[in-house]
């Protein structure tokens, strides 16, 4: 296993990518995620750390190069599943361009959130239920079966919109050898949900540019809701992962913390399910402590011994 943390952390504080490398290594860390928040100012100086192989690049996260036209930080601002075929071509050509820069740092993978199915966001009144202690009341139940249900409806639909994407990409996925992670993520509502991503793993066995790529916080905040069970899931699409991201949950969703400090994330169960060589990117909050980083990168290597 390799560790590598995600850009998404630090890079709002810096002008020179130079400068974001040399925190990650005074860290403990000598490869990086370059995420969808990496302003292009940075992209030159990063460029320059690893062309004097100061870094090594796991990966990207799309989209990367971020839009000219979003100013803010929005890896969903245009998704395979848009009912617009304006923003749904715009998806494809962003990620193309990610593609294309993940070859320049010969990063061999690219991270890719799919879409979402578009309907009432549940997932946010579900938690704001079981943060009050009411997952095992009757409106908490008869609300997840609601959701479900509704979701289940329509949601064939947005899968193969999202699996036409894929099958756009992968002739640029494999001309320049970079795979396409899909990401698990933190909303019901986003595709592909588990069953779903077992299903296109399941349809993409014979391919290996495309694959999963497990979020545990994400996982984790689903499973606090009582949508999933972490382990089995992990189990589940473990022989295609292509890499992790890594962080903490506080109960029952606020993720993106330092991970080993909440205890929200079984780290211990479920990293032997994880297959060997793959990276664990430290994707975390720009809100954690520098400190806090520094002790937990020292905690995991006396841990888990890397």
């Amino acid at each position: 296993m390799l560790l590598a943390l995600s850009t998404c952390w630090n890079s709002h504080r810096y002008r020179d990518g130079r400068e974001l490398v040399a925190e990650a290594l005074a860290l403990g860390f000598d490869h990086v995620e370059i995420s969808h928040g990496t302003k292009i100012s940075l992209l030159p100086g990063l460029i320059q750390a690893f062309d004097a192989r100061q870094i090594r690049v796991t990966s990207l996260h799309n989209f990367c190069p971020p839009p000219v036209e979003v100013t803010m930080d929005a890896p969903d601002a245009y998704e395979f599943t848009s009912h617009r075929a304006f923003e749904r071509e715009r998806a494809l050509s962003l990620s193309r361009q990610t593609i294309e820069m993940a070859a320049r740092f010969q990063a061999p993978r690219v991270v890719l959130h799919l879409g979402s199915v578009p309907m009432r966001r549940f997932t946010d009144k579900l938690e704001a239920l079981v943060h009050r202690g009411e997952i095992y009341g009757r409106a908490y139940t008869d609300l997840k079966l609601k959701f479900v249900e509704q979701r289940e409806k329509v949601s064939a639909f947005y899968l193969e919109r999202a699996r036409a994407a894929l099958r756009e990409l992968l002739p640029l996925a494999q001309e320049h050898r970079v795979a396409l992670g899909v990401e698990t993520r933190s909303h019901y509502e986003q595709v592909p949900n588990e069953r779903e991503m077992v299903v296109l793993m399941e349809e993409f066995k014979d391919c290996p540019w495309i694959g999963a790529w497990h979020d545990f916080g994400h996982v984790q905040r689903k499973a606090n809701l009582g949508l999933l069970d972490h382990a089995q899931h992990l189990q589940a699409i473990a022989p295609r992962l292509l890499g992790c991201h890594v962080h903490d949950v506080e109960w029952p969703a606020k993720d993106h913390r330092v991970p080993l400090t909440t205890g929200g994330v079984n780290f211990d169960q479920l990293l032997p399910l994880l297959p060997p060589d793959i990276p664990l990117v430290w994707e975390l909050s720009p809100s954690q402590r520098r400190s806090a980083v520094l002790g937990a990168r020292k905690a995991w290597k006396q841990r888990y011994g890397y």
